[in-house]
């Protein structure tokens, strides 16, 4: 082995992936945990449940004790979806939440057997995608969204539920965190388009809530988010009939 290698080896791993130099002006370190040990755990039990199964484990038991309705419908998404108090904005319907804040499109997919398929559902509304393009669960493309999609959409109609296609949501700048950084609008309309055409392609319902909540910037309309990104409740009210309008069509 040559006699230089080993030096330089210990050299390299001694200098972080991606580091903008070697020498800093000052000691300044982030801050440590004080426990680190029970932070590793707690990474550890994470990993062991990574899409997030245990999240509605119980109430899937208690619904699946239940006759189903003849009209549920099922809201499956990430944090949008989850903070969506569907009893409130939908009084009276049987629509069941399977939001979980942060998720991308893989867990979710894996999510499809025991968090819809297995309540029986009517219908299942599928609102997904923004996480992947910020990169919630490492880099993505387009067609491994896509793809991801197309098998949520193929794994509910194999089973006779009605599925409805929902479009990203327009993120924007107006308040003190910038979303369009980390969620480009031109990565939003790639998607939404797609997701269009693949609705009509695969028999599918679409609810355009891009078109809802997007203004003539093509940014998220000021005054109906909090961050830039998830809806408030004037956001959620606007969201309403086009989620209404789009079960109307699917389950006549």
């Amino acid at each position: 082995m040559n006699r230089h290698f080993l030096p330089l080896l210990f050299a390299a791993l001694l200098v972080p992936a991606g580091a903008p130099g070697q020498v800093v002006e000052e000691f300044a370190p982030p801050r440590a945990n004080c426990c680190l040990p029970a932070t590793a755990k707690s990474l550890a039990d994470q990993l062991q449940d990574w899409n997030q199964l245990g999240r509605y484990y119980a109430d899937n038991q208690r619904l699946q004790q239940l006759p189903p309705d003849a009209g549920r419908v099922v809201f499956l998404g990430d944090s949008i979806t989850d903070g969506w108090r569907l009893a409130q904005y939908f009084p009276g319907k049987p629509y069941v939440n399977r939001g979980i804040g942060g998720q991308t499109t893989p867990q979710m997919l894996v999510r499809v057997f025991p968090d819809v398929i297995a309540l029986k559902p009517a219908a299942l509304l599928v609102f997904a995608g923004t996480n992947d393009i910020a990169g919630n669960t490492g880099p993505s493309t387009l067609t491994m969204i896509e793809d991801n999609l197309q098998a949520i959409t193929e794994l509910a109609q194999a089973h006779g539920i009605k599925v409805i296609l929902c479009s990203v949501t327009p993120v924007s700048d107006y308040t003190t965190r910038k979303q369009t950084l980390q969620r480009p609008p031109s990565d939003i309309l790639k998607l939404n388009a797609w997701i269009r055409e693949y609705a009509a392609r695969a028999n599918a319902g679409f609810a355009d809530y891009f078109a809802a909540l997007v203004d003539e910037t093509g940014m998220l309309k000021q005054g109906f988010s909090g961050d830039g990104l998830h809806p408030n409740d004037r956001g959620y009210a606007l969201l309403v009939p086009v989620a209404e309008a789009a079960i109307a069509k699917a389950l006549p």
